[in-house]
């Protein structure tokens, strides 16, 4: 198994300062299922090159169990020499372990200067091909190369196997590289050699999450790198998403808002969308509030915040979402004290519940939209009519703004399971309808930059009770 790491930053020869690895010399590293040497092809001022080999010992993986014994040929037959797998993976930590974290005692300043650089990975078992491929590696910014290679050599006519060698360029440090590789090459190919518990997920924040947070691949990648564990799986994207910088719509469709956080990502939208409406419940003087569809707890964890809120109660139709906010929040952590400030209940929307009531305030952050004109009509009665909050807090996409974004196609929603996305006219006519027959003011607020002609990316309702 090869992998080769090319740069042409000047002097090239740098490289061998960053991974700590001289290039006049082989050197040869002994691991627990074979051997690794990293030796230099080319070293120049203008192109440098390193190569890590990778010698698996297959006698080693019979007698180590590193396979599955269901099968007998797989004991005699098995890619696991040939292929970048997580013992390549292993082999970067252990090899170029200073590299991967970042640290260069001579040359600290070039640790953290973006270079240009060119991985080759000769042998890729890519299940999901090349589009699963480019689909994670592209969005770090990288120009992905796959070459295919065939079932048989002298039987072209049999197809391509699901083995590429894959070469990626790009400009960025060498530690983001290695660290790409390193989480990046176990996911092709869902293997591991070894037990896939705790420590993975402690391994998968540690190096993904500055970037794997914001991947649009972000769930496949981590169930597959976690190897469809279920309850590893939720527990690594609740830390993810506790710990990012634009963290998803918080309520139930989480998981299917891919598309419509991906557009809005660069914004940073959401979280100024659940500040501006923390803002609007502090200003109305409420102590008590009832997040409406409150998803995963992200609005409730800032509410919290808050030492004017008293009470906070997350309503959702999801038995999962609950469960992640209960575990986002860390509620059996907490002193009974602070566990009595906050409830999660489950329930639907659109069916009267004497459990909404009683609340100074009640918040519909991006829920509107994914009701159908029936559904919301309920709504409407539910929260104004029956639970009757002094404030409710109404956020929703302005479709004004859609055409900013030119990824956005005319005449889509941002996402498909959006019933409607209003105008700004659309939502002030219908706020104001609401408001007259259930007796409550409307003042209108934006949520986010605000362009000259299209508003703003949110629109917000506060609804007072008169």
């Amino acid at each position: 198994m090869l992998l080769t790491i090319s740069t042409t930053h000047r002097p090239a020869t740098d490289l061998g300062y960053l991974l700590h690895k001289h290039p006049d010399r082989v050197q040869t590293f002994a691991l627990s299922f074979g051997a690794a040497s990293v030796y230099y092809p080319e070293a120049t001022a203008d192109r440098t090159t390193v190569a890590l080999a990778l010698d698996v010992d297959p006698v080693g993986l019979i007698r180590d169990g590193n396979f599955d014994r269901r099968f007998t040929m797989g004991q005699y037959v098995s890619d696991r020499p040939y292929t970048a797998t997580s013992f390549l993976s292993v082999a970067i930590a252990q090899v170029f372990g200073s590299a991967l974290n970042g640290t260069c005692k001579t040359r600290p300043e070039l640790a953290a200067t973006p270079i240009p650089l060119t991985a080759t990975i000769d042998v890729l078992p890519a299940a999901g091909g090349e589009g699963f491929v480019r689909a994670v590696f592209e969005p770090l910014g990288y120009a992905v190369e796959c070459r295919a290679h065939p079932l048989d050599a002298y039987f072209p006519e049999w197809g391509t196997s699901r083995y590429l060698s894959v070469t990626l360029t790009g400009t960025l440090t060498l530690a983001e590289l290695l660290t790409h590789l390193y989480v990046l090459i176990p996911v092709f190919d869902g293997q591991k050699h070894y037990f896939v518990g705790e420590a993975e997920v402690e391994k998968l924040l540690d190096k993904g999450a500055k970037w794997l947070a914001t991947h649009p691949k972000r769930d496949e990648i981590t169930r597959r790198y976690l190897r469809h564990r279920p309850t590893l799986y939720t527990d690594a994207l609740t830390r993810l998403d506790e710990g990012r910088a634009d963290p998803a719509d918080g309520d139930a469709d989480a998981p299917v808002k891919a598309s419509e956080e991906s557009l809005e990502t660069p914004l940073r939208l959401n979280d100024q969308r659940y500040e501006a409406v923390t803002d609007l419940l502090t200003a109305s003087g409420a102590k008590t509030v009832l997040d409406l569809g409150c998803g995963e707890g992200r609005l409730i964890r800032r509410l919290l915040r808050e030492s004017q809120f008293t009470k906070v109660q997350g309503v959702d139709v999801s038995v999962a979402a609950l469960q992640i906010a209960s575990r986002r929040l860390r509620l059996d952590g907490q002193s009974p004290a602070d566990r009595d400030r906050v409830q999660l209940i489950h329930g639907a929307l659109t069916y009267r519940d004497a459990r909404f009531a009683g609340f100074d305030a009640a918040a519909l952050v991006e829920v509107v939209e994914h009701l159908d004109p029936p559904r919301l009509a309920a709504l409407e009665r539910v929260v104004f009519e029956f639970a009757r909050p002094r404030t409710v807090v109404v956020t929703t996409p302005n479709r004004d703004y859609n055409v900013v974004w030119p990824s956005l196609p005319a005449g889509k929603f941002r996402h498909a399971d959006h019933r409607f996305e209003w105008t700004r006219a659309e939502f002030a006519a219908w706020a104001t309808e609401v408001g007259a027959a259930h007796g409550y003011a409307v003042a209108y607020h934006g949520v986010g930059p605000a362009h000259a002609e299209w508003g703003t990316p949110t629109q917000a309702a506060v609804f007072t009770a008169r």
